[in-house]
């Protein structure tokens, strides 16, 4: 399995045999280089979306169409996505699953807020979420955009997540001391990666507070399409 952060809250996850595009901000993603944004969405299988902010949206669903490939996301936006531009789309949502052609897909709860800019200003369809993504003998937990729930401890109970993807540069999400106690408090994860960080200067720039919170856990600060295996 390999996880390749593609800046701010975008990833691409190859695992099982598909790439899973997350959140996919590419063509005005400020940390994304111009000329690796075609290796970013190479091949890609899937795209999962998890709220319809800009930073996490805005490159839907025209990308969804060039790729040809289904966008999985919370039932009521990707039904308005379907019926408007005629994507294909698989809608779920909070506690469903989904078999992404043997990766199993859990959307659940976050705390935050979703919209999309119309011509007639935001429109708010359908609410923010996360997944448990699992396959090739690991479990992740994508938070998306949230702060801590104690939500966090059922996800555990019921999917026990190895690796954790965590939203941690505050100011609209948790911080990397949220995040930490986030990750000590109700998981029991061998890897983290923060996301969500470093993209704009109101949002931290270091996660040297979530590594230090978490003696023995491998947090892995990631770097721009550089694949971390796992």
């Amino acid at each position: 399995m390999d996880i390749i952060w593609l800046g701010h809250g975008s990833f691409r996850i190859e695992i099982g045999g598909q790439v899973l595009l997350i959140d996919p901000w590419i063509e005005s993603n400020p940390v994304l280089p111009e000329d690796q944004r075609g290796a970013a969405i190479a091949g890609a299988t899937h795209i999962l979306l998890t709220h319809g902010h800009f930073d996490h949206a805005a490159d839907l669903p025209h990308l969804a169409q060039d790729l040809g490939v289904p966008l999985v996301g919370q039932y009521d936006l990707m039904s308005w996505w379907e019926e408007k531009d005629g994507i294909e789309t698989i809608g779920l949502n909070k506690g469903g699953t989904v078999d992404l052609n043997g990766v199993k897909v859990t959307m659940v709860n976050a705390v935050h807020s979703s919209s999309i800019g119309t011509e007639d200003g935001p429109r708010f369809v359908g609410t923010e979420c996360g997944y448990m993504i699992e396959g090739e003998g690991h479990t992740i937990y994508l938070s998306g955009d949230t702060d801590v729930m104690a939500d966090m401890q059922v996800f555990n109970d019921l999917h026990s997540p190895d690796i954790g993807i965590l939203c941690a540069g505050g100011h609209f999400t948790m911080d990397m001391k949220r995040a930490a106690y986030a990750a000590k408090t109700f998981f029991d994860f061998k890897t983290v990666i923060p996301c969500h960080y470093k993209t704009f200067p109101i949002l931290e720039q270091s996660a040297a507070a979530l590594v230090a919170a978490l003696p023995g856990v491998d947090v892995i600060e990631p770097e721009v399409m550089v694949s971390i295996s796992l």
